[in-house]
């Protein structure tokens, strides 16, 4: 095997690459665009190198640029992961002829299956079936034709690329000449060309994909299904394997169909065979997908073969370490696509700087991330934060812990789509398997949270924050035998349109007129609080934002205003002495900045409070002023 393996891509995936690379005692390179350089795949790669500014068209799409640093660091191979130059002929060429070993198909398969046209036609001599449409590169006037011909609705599609991008979906004749006209731009600056082809829309389609691995001496086989269904506007959000829609005996001919395209082509490495499958379980060849699938981790849980081990053992020359007769699918996995954008919003992007991060554990989940705490989500790149996978021994298993995943995932700093994720798993129709490509575009909604619990507990937790940080006069809640004694006080805090009356006074609180037993301690080191409201526990992670608070309450980020109402009661104990540490310090004259600070006890957390005249610091002060004089 080679010893040495460049991943020519960035985030989660290239990390994915250099640990599977680490396994097998592989040395590995990563580059990396200026905004990337503290990026994790940077941080655990052996060695790193830059290729470039930030826009992917002067970075990670230069292949030359990675060509050279490959050869620099006596890169043996390069693997190219998803997206980017994964899917690019010239490219995997171009590696051919430095010398570097592709880990992934040959050129010539690529190119061939790359022109989804061309990939139709060779499927449809080799006896699969393929869902109707156009096989010929045809102008707009013989496009338009051709859709009388077939029929609508039909999906106008770029013949290459992949994504959604470039896609159209057309409702009447009249539609047609505006959506040919934005699918060629979009493919033009998408994929650098603009040939377009139409595709018969298969109502009540669901998505259905086949993993393939080949290798050079004619093994090929397939590791099952994903359902790819979930989705919208043509992006994946939710995979599974394997699918509710397959029996053994409908498994068994679409595996033998994607092994036959495979050996058609000449297929090498691993890939995707993909299908739509109709409401009378009919199988349609939509395209291939030469290279690693963005949801192969799903296959990976149910089989127990690591995908791109066995890529990089295949592009060394090695043999299959499995026979298809020994795959076995067990349990069943579900992967949430965690994207920065926000789900009540149009899913618009959501980029900016993760201030919070807290990754779900625990058996039967994994996490593939390539972000952390701190890490900036740029504009420039794909959205896609990491992918939560959760495995069970049934489908109701995996849903359950993905649910319990769901809730453990935190995220602050930017808006994600894990609210989105909560309520698809929750949803009836997604958890009786009764869903198709068209679900969550036309069958499901956003729905606002209203629970009144989480709206009171995130008021309470605000106006706590608001305290502890010294935005308004500070005054301890819980418990009652550490309370300072400060001046009761009304708050009001504000949650979208519901407004809480918040009372405290010295060891007890009332939000709305209605006692509450609370207790609040940070957890070091970061901005999550563990909160008790009459012993019910929460986790929210609490930030000051454009003068409101960002709480992070269940994958639910709401946005609080607090503001003191009014003062209820006189000062006494602590909060007297505070008093007259003040009114002494009003006395020196020649201290103007003179001010009460108000300090966290370290000993004691959140619960408590000291309070610091400036008493010693102002004598202090005044009498080096003496002395200078």
């Amino acid at each position: 095997m080679f010893k040495k393996v460049l991943a020519a891509n960035r985030g989660e995936i290239a990390v994915r690459i250099i640990r599977a690379c680490r396994e097998l005692g592989l040395e590995t390179v990563a580059v990396y665009s200026k905004v990337d350089r503290t990026a994790l795949h940077v941080r655990y790669a052996d060695e790193a190198y830059p290729i470039g500014p930030a826009p992917v068209q002067e970075s990670y799409l230069r292949w030359e640029r990675i060509i050279d640093v490959a050869i620099k660091a006596g890169a043996d191979a390069v693997h190219p992961g998803y997206g980017f130059l994964a899917g690019n002929p010239a490219f995997a060429e171009a590696c051919r002829e430095a010398g570097l070993i592709f880990v992934g198909p040959n050129p010539q398969t690529i190119r061939l299956m790359s022109d989804k046209i061309a990939a139709r036609s060779v499927v449809k001599a080799a006896g699969v079936a393929i869902a109707p449409g156009t096989d010929y590169s045809l102008s707009d006037e013989e496009l338009i034709a051709a859709a009388e011909e077939l029929g609508y609705p039909l999906l106008i599609k770029p013949a290459h690329g992949g994504g959604g991008k470039g896609m159209r979906i057309v409702e009447s004749p009249e539609e047609m000449p505006r959506a040919l006209a934005a699918a060629r731009r979009e493919s033009k600056a998408v994929f650098g060309d603009d040939v377009l082809y139409l595709e018969k829309i298969v109502e009540g389609a669901r998505h259905i994909e086949f993993q393939i691995l080949a290798d050079s001496f004619g093994n090929v086989i397939h590791l099952g299904e994903r359902e790819c269904s979930i989705q919208r506007r043509h992006q994946k959000l939710i995979e599974e394997a394997p699918s509710r829609a397959l029996d053994e005996e409908l498994r068994r001919r679409m595996g033998e169909a994607a092994v036959k395209v495979a050996r058609t082509v000449g297929y090498l490495n691993a890939g995707t065979v993909e299908f739509l499958l109709d409401k009378d379980k009919n199988f349609y060849f939509i395209e291939t997908n030469c290279r690693l699938q963005v949801e192969h981790p799903v296959t990976e849980m149910v089989t127990g073969i690591d995908i791109v081990k066995e890529q990089l053992r295949v592009a060394s020359g090695r043999r299959l370490r499995y026979s298809q007769d020994g795959v076995r699918l067990r349990g069943w996995a579900i992967e949430c696509r965690i994207i920065a954008e926000d789900p009540y919003k149009g899913f618009l992007p959501s980029p900016g700087r993760i201030t919070g991060l807290y990754e779900p554990s625990g058996p039967g989940v994994r996490v593939d991330s390539g972000v952390y705490e701190g890490f900036e989500v740029s504009l420039y790149y794909d959205s896609l934060i990491g992918k939560l996978v959760a495995w069970g021994e049934t489908r109701g298993e995996a849903i359950l812990r993905m649910r319990r995943a769901l809730d453990e995932y935190r995220i602050v700093g930017i808006k994600t789509n894990i609210p989105f994720h909560q309520q698809i798993v929750n949803d009836t129709r997604f958890i009786g398997g009764q869903f198709d490509t068209k679900f969550v575009e036309h069958r499901f909604s956003m729905v606002e949270s209203e629970r009144e619990e989480h709206l009171e507990v995130v008021a309470i937790a605000a106006t706590l924050f608001a305290q502890s940080s010294n935005r308004i006069p500070p005054q301890s809640v819980i418990p009652e035998d550490e309370a300072p004694g400060g001046p009761a006080m009304r708050y009001i805090a504000t949650v979208g349109d519901k407004s809480f009356t918040i009372e405290i006074d010295g060891g007890e609180m009332t939000v709305d007129g209605q006692r509450r037993a609370v207790d609040i301690k940070r957890i070091d080191g970061v901005s999550l609080y563990s909160l008790l409201i009459e012993s019910n526990s929460y986790e929210v992670f609490v930030e000051e934002k454009k003068g409101e608070y960002q709480i992070l309450l269940e994958g639910e980020l709401y946005s609080v205003r607090v503001e003191v109402k009014e003062v209820l009661g006189k000062p006494s104990g602590a909060g007297a002495v505070a008093a007259i540490a003040a009114a002494i310090a009003s006395l020196l004259e020649e201290v103007p900045e003179a001010r009460l600070e108000v300090v966290p006890s370290p000993e004691r957390g959140l619960s408590s409070w000291a309070f610091w005249g400036r008493y010693r610091q102002l004598m202090r002060s005044r009498e080096l002023r003496r002395g200078r004089r």
